[in-house]
Order: structure tokens, then sequence, then C-alpha cells
């Protein structure tokens, strides 16, 4: 299941005056000269290009009278909370593998795929009426051919897969659609001649081995519809991050460090209200040119005071505040979570 256009689309819902035109929801585009990104857009935005993760400011090039909205976060959890609860009631197990995304397996609770589908149109109604809001949901034998299904149709679409029929679903999409074949990857493929999934299923896999190593063997397989994971029924967070992009390029030493204290103390409170202590703490900073650097450290208490904490951080700033390039983007992430009910201190 995948919701579509997410961001977008509660932003739909919750100002009914955006329906039908083009929404870009980020930064703010600032006249064009704003420095965030797209987080997402809908399907009306997309037909002028924009996509998520360009610069907003590129964005607002290409349609500077599209409707453009700030992350509203906290409304988009809770939404999607609402959403996985129905999901949950439907499958035998069920896994969340983003905001907008989760897998369910069906093979106890439905007798076949046309009882399965029947269950994905009353899931898809159910999050309608619900919460207003559409998903593509793709179906098949395995995880891989779902993902794939799942973006077949979309908006909301509704795919299914059965066995005896994957190879012909598979054979003409481009290869570009399997997960772990990006833009460079999908440059070589193309220059080796293959372009679809049939193409990279039939083609010499030691060949694929001697130019990609042991993921060129997983490609073919994959292009076959061959995936044995399992679903992971709860999947654990491995790091908490917040990040900033100053509005113009600075070196100002006392604006560094205020937002580094305000980026430390939203992080650890991300950490904390969802269980977890922390271990790690790694700063990242990006200059004007885009060069970007990260710098780690352990914290040797759990029980890590604030102010303690702060020292860390400075610690770890320190070297790249006496630069002559000017700093674009400071992030925060701690990471080597712990949950804290397995501890008897706490941050």
């Amino acid at each position: 299941m995948d919701l579509d256009a997410f961001y977008a689309a509660v932003e739909e819902r919750e100002h009914p005056e955006c329906k039908g035109k083009p929404v870009v929801v980020g930064a703010d585009p600032k006249g064009g000269k704003g420095r965030g990104v797209v987080s997402t857009c809908n399907y009306e935005a997309r037909q002028f290009g924009i996509r998520s993760g360009m610069p907003i400011s590129k964005a607002w090039r290409l349609n500077k009278n599209a409707v453009f909205l700030p992350v509203n976060l906290e409304l988009y959890e809770k939404v999607s909370s609402n959403i996985m609860r129905v999901l949950r009631s439907y499958g035998d197990k069920f896994e969340q593998v983003s905001i907008d995304e989760a897998f369910l397996d069906l093979s106890k609770t439905a007798r076949d795929f046309e009882e399965a589908r029947k269950l994905a149109e009353a899931i898809k109604a159910d999050i309608l009426e619900k919460e207003k809001l559409t998903c593509s949901i793709g179906m098949g034998p395995n995880k891989l051919v779902a993902k794939i299904a799942s973006d077949h149709q979309k908006p909301n679409g509704l795919t299914v897969v059965i066995e005896k029929d994957v190879e012909s679903f598979l054979a003409p999409l481009p290869v570009h659609k399997l997960q772990g074949i990006g833009v460079k990857t999908n440059a070589k493929l193309n220059e080796m001649g293959v372009r679809t999934m049939g193409e990279l299923a039939s083609y010499d896999v030691a060949r694929l081995r001697e130019e990609f190593g042991v993921s060129g063997i997983s490609f073919h397989q994959m292009a076959q519809g061959v995936d044995r994971s399992e679903l992971v029924e709860e999947r654990l967070p491995k790091s908490f991050s917040r990040e900033h992009t100053f509005e113009e390029d600075t070196s100002d030493k006392r604006l560094i460090l205020t937002k580094i204290d305000d980026l430390l103390e939203r992080v650890v409170r991300d950490c904390k209200e969802n269980g977890f202590n922390f271990k790690t703490l790694t700063l990242k900073i990006r200059y004007q040119d885009f060069e970007t650097h990260t710098r780690s450290r352990t914290i040797p208490r759990l029980a890590a005071m604030p102010d303690q904490l702060k020292q860390v951080a400075y610690e770890l700033a320190e070297p790249f505040l006496g630069s002559h390039k000017k700093i674009r983007l400071i992030g925060i992430r701690v990471s080597t979570l712990i949950v804290q009910d397995k501890q008897k201190t706490l941050i």
C-alpha cells in the first residue's frame, strides 16, 4: 500500500481551495530565492516537471503559480498513524516501511488472489472513508512484485499480479524500477543493451556478476520476480536527525552555535518521545560549495546532561568554524539507539 502524493494530498484535504491546482510541499520558495527542497508535490505539479528532492527555487521557476505550502510533519504523522491502524486490522502480518507505505501479508487471511483483491478494495474504501485520501495497492506473490505493482497504476490504482503472470508483467518494465538500480547502474545496464527487466532476466548472469559483483546476481533474480524476503513486523529506527539550511550562507559563529543548540534539543526530544536513548552524536556541515563533512563522537555516559551534550556538539563543530568557507547547512543526528526500558538511567 502506497499513499498517493501523501503530504500534498493531506494538504489538499485540509485546504479544499487547492484542489485541482499544482501543490508543492516543502521550503518557502521566497520568490525563487528559497534554499530548501521539495518534500513532495501533487500530480498536477508533476506535469510541470516538479519532483521530490528538487531545489525549491527550481520548482518555483517551473511554475510560479503553484501553491507552495510548508511541511506539517506533525499532521502527516498523525494521519499516517490512523491509516496504518486501518491496515493492521486487515492482514496477518504488517510491515510499515515509511510514513506513507506498508506491506501486508494476506496469505492466511485470503484463500486466493480474488479474495485478496476484494480485501484490497475494502482497504482502499476504508482509508477513503476515514481519512479522505486515496492509495495505490499492488498485490503479488512476494514483496518485490507487490511493490512494483503498487506503482503501476498511480494514483488510486489496484494492480494484482498472480504468480503465473509475474514474468509477463515484469518483462516490459524499465530496469530502474528495481530497488538498488540507481542512475549509474541503470546507465551501465543500458550501455550493455539492457533496458527492460525481460532483457535483464535473460542476460548472462556470469557477465552481470563480472560487472556488478554479487549485486549482479541479485539484479538477475529480481528481474525474474524472485524475492524470498519476509515481512518485518516491527522496524526499529536506526537514528533520529534534524537539519537546517540557512537563508544565507554564514560564518557567524554565534548563529551557527545557536542553531546547533536548537537542532540538538529537537533531536534529543524526538529520541526520548519515541522511547530511545542514544550513544552516538553526529554533526553534519555543508559549505556554500556543497562540500559536506560529518564528525561523530560516542557519548561516554547515556545519562549525559544537556550542557554536556552541547559541549560535545560544540567540539565537533569547532574545526569548521574557522574555515574561510561559509556554511550553508548544519545537521545533528543521534544513533546507536537503545530502548529506554532496557536501562535504568535516561537522558
